[in-house]
């Protein structure tokens, strides 16, 4: 391969495992590990980004002494990943791997006393219950369910196994008609056949089933006989269940309609089942939006939720609410914290509540005294993001992550001490051989101003080594909305391509751009509404305008702009709105023509117009007669204005945004007689995956080389640095 001066080509590497397989000595299966990748010119790339481990699945012991959690490893090459289980004291140390195979443990838990350590494991064929010493070893397999488990809680006296699994819900073609036993289309005859990408043929039921310590016994569907979901799809799971303290009650997450009733309405409720009387109550009757994620007190006098007050409205603000079991007097008590409630903890008194919400794009701790009129404190600060809450000792452990670094455990003190925030130490440090090799540019907040001066939150990234001295092209990464924004709270290493991006000699910026996130408020939120393609394009324009004007080192003749989906959209349309401000723009999975894209969306959040017309009918009488129309503006009628220099790209399998909206907006181009790129991408669907995510990478960073820093080498190469 040629040898090009683009920072990128410096970032060559020797992959030695990048979460590599070997045989386990288990009929052959392979074993993704950790990787020992070996990365020179500290760049990051994506074959370190999915060598990394991803950590998940904290759980602190019953005596509060040690932190068993897991580990994901990830195979490029496999399309792959395995799941590890570590055990570590509360303090960090004694961190020790205690499993070494290739059957996926999962969803750890401390059980029987904190002597048994239960998981899920696929190694019998499906997703079954087993247990373990905390050392790892003593593995038994507990539960034999016809099914795969998806989720479990034991109940609080340990007796008692709460569980998730699928049941069948939907006759298939072959159900309907017997004597076509080989039929495999689908017969649609109601909304919600379909989540995403998959068929709805089931739905996740709770079950309970005694537990006498060696496996399972009479296991009752709470469910039984009802065609809803609990937890609901296409994300809910055990965090949607609840046991109370006794072990008598199992408080769960449904929303009880079927199709069009489902399909367009939001209004969940929390239910509680008597396993005694097998009597179910509806505690949020009253409400019609959300309601999720029930947890008890300890003390077992209240319980407490996530709530969102309106129907169908599924960006609303999502409130923690808490219910006097014995009064049943609610209260919405985190009113204080303007924003939402994104998870929660009870403390051990009952007296307060820890939860993680965002604010000014960083998702912090914070804690509500109950005692005190619901004073809400915040405990944690700084650029970053917290996540996944447990109690140990006087501290809470959490996980936290920040645009330079993916998730490592964390124990941070239960209380400020005085003005200062609270201390923080890091228990984990599961990527540090990788974070050791990286060079990391800086993130920097500012707060820019819209068109008619409204504040907005702007991420600012800078390359490694910056030197305020030079000139550095500026790329905005985008995703508008309208119903929410990820560009607020994407702390974390895999940051759509920004932190990359940026290291390869760019400016990259981040917008929380009006019509975006309800979190800044109603106004905020609905500015989008009747302007759909067009509504981020001028504020995006406006503050990169500033950011030169402020900061002599930003070249606002080589100005890009790239996104996905909703970002693919608006990239296009800000390079053909503006075509002598942004240079060059990459747009992937576009939906370029929100006609075809999804009606019911276009409608919410662009309106529909109502038209009325007077008609005099045959019998000379007058009528009034009502037409809806909802139009889109869309990316192909800009096509014309085009100067900048486009790259397109879609997955030909996308079932989100069809790839009819970029060949649509290709054939435009085509008749204005542009000159453009596009790629498709094979098999792939709304998100690209594997070596087609890494191909798209390169060609993303190929193409602003070229048109922003000069740099035509990457053009002549035939081999891309791509792992095999």
């Amino acid at each position: 391969m040629k040898q090009v001066n683009l920072l990128l080509m410096s970032a060559a590497m020797t992959l030695a495992a990048c979460g590599g397989t070997k045989d386990a000595g288990q009929a052959g299966v392979p074993l993704i590990e950790r990787s020992d990748i070996q990365i020179e010119g500290k760049r990051m790339t994506p074959e370190a980004l999915w060598a990394m481990g991803r950590i998940g699945g904290v759980a602190v012991s019953p005596d509060e002494k040690q932190i068993a959690y897991t580990v994901a490893y990830y195979s490029v090459p496999e399309n792959k990943s395995n799941r590890e289980v570590f055990v570590m004291n509360t303090d960090g140390t004694g961190n020790k791997q205690i499993t070494h195979t290739p059957w996926q443990e999962n969803e750890v838990n401390w059980i029987k006393g904190g002597t048994k350590l239960a998981f899920l494991s696929n190694e019998g064929g499906s997703s079954q219950l087993w247990e373990m010493n905390p050392d790892g070893s003593g593995r038994k397999q507990l539960t034999q369910y016809d099914g795969d488990i998806e989720g479990y809680s034991f109940s609080p006296d340990g007796k008692k196994l709460l569980f998730i699994a699928q049941v069948k819900t939907k006759q298939s073609t072959a159900d309907k008609y017997p004597d076509l036993p080989k039929a495999t289309g689908i017969i649609v005859t109601d909304l919600m056949y379909k989540h995403w990408d998959e068929w709805v043929t089931g739905a996740p039921h709770p079950f309970v089933a005694d537990f006498d310590g060696n496996g399972i016994s009479n296991i009752k569907d709470i469910l039984e006989g009802e065609p809803y979901e609990s937890p609901m799809r296409p994300w809910g799971g055990i965090e949607q269940l609840a046991w109370s303290p006794a072990g008598d009650k199992v408080a769960y997450t449904c929303r009880k309609k079927t199709g069009l009733a489902y399909a367009i309405s939001t209004n969940s409720d929390i239910y509680i089942y008597d396993l005694a009387t097998k009597k179910t109550d509806n505690i949020t009757e009253e409400n019609k939006g959300y309601d999720t994620n029930p947890q008890y007190s300890p003390d077992g006098k209240y319980i407490a939720w996530q709530s969102m007050e309106r129907d169908g409205y599924e960006a609303d603000l999502n409130r923690l609410f808490i219910m006097n079991l014995e009064t049943g007097e609610k209260r919405f008590v985190s009113k204080e914290f303007e924003s939402n409630v994104d998870g929660f903890l009870w403390n051990r008194d009952s007296k307060s509540i820890y939860f993680i919400g965002v604010w000014h794009g960083e998702t912090q701790i914070y804690n509500i005294d109950l005692a005190a009129n619901d004073k809400v404190t915040q405990l944690t600060d700084g650029m970053y993001d917290y996540a996944s809450l447990a109690l140990a000792g006087d501290k809470v452990i959490a996980l936290r992550h920040s645009m330079s670094m993916g998730d490592e455990i964390y124990a941070v003190s239960a209380t400020r001490n005085g003005d200062a925030f609270a201390e923080a130490k890091q228990l984990t440090f599961e990527n540090k051989q990788i974070y050791d090799q990286l060079e990391m540019g800086k993130v920097e907040a500012r707060w820019m101003k819209t068109t008619d001066g409204k504040q907005m939150l702007t991420w600012v990234i800078y390359p490694p080594q910056f030197d305020p001295n030079k000139k550095y092209p500026i790329i905005s990464s985008v995703y508008p909305g309208p119903f929410f924004e990820y560009v607020n709270t994407s702390f974390r290493v895999d940051d759509s391509y920004n932190m990359r991006l940026a290291q390869l000699g760019f400016i990259v910026v981040s917008m929380g751009h009006r019509g975006g996130s309800p979190m800044r408020g109603k106004f905020y939120h609905r500015y989008g509404y009747g302007k759909l393609r067009d509504y981020p394009l001028a504020d995006d324009k406006y503050a990169i305008e500033q950011l030169a004007d402020r900061y002599a080192y930003i070249d606002l003749s080589k100005v890009g702009i790239f996104g996905h989906s909703g970002g693919g959209f608006m990239s296009t349309a800000a390079l053909c709105t503006y075509p002598d401000f942004y240079t060059a723009a990459v747009s992937s999975a576009g939906n370029h023509d929100n006609n075809i894209f999804n009606r019911g969306w276009s409608e919410i959040y662009h309106g529909v117009k109502e038209a009325v017309k007077t008609v005099k009918g045959k019998d000379g009488q007058d009528s009034t007669v009502y037409t809806y129309s909802c139009k889109v503006p869309t990316n192909m009628e800009l096509a014309k204005r085009l100067k900048g220099h486009l790259l397109l790209v879609t997955g030909d399998m996308d079932k989100n945004v069809h790839p009819a909206n970029t060949l649509r907006m290709v054939d435009a181009l085509i008749k204005a007689k542009k000159n453009f790129e596009m790629i498709v991408l094979p098999g792939n669907g709304h998100g690209f995956g594997g070596k087609a995510d890494a191909f798209f990478e390169r060609k993303l960073w190929y193409h602003f080389a070229k048109y922003l820093l000069g740099d035509e080498s990457t053009m002549e190469d035939v081999e891309l640095q791509i792992e095999n």
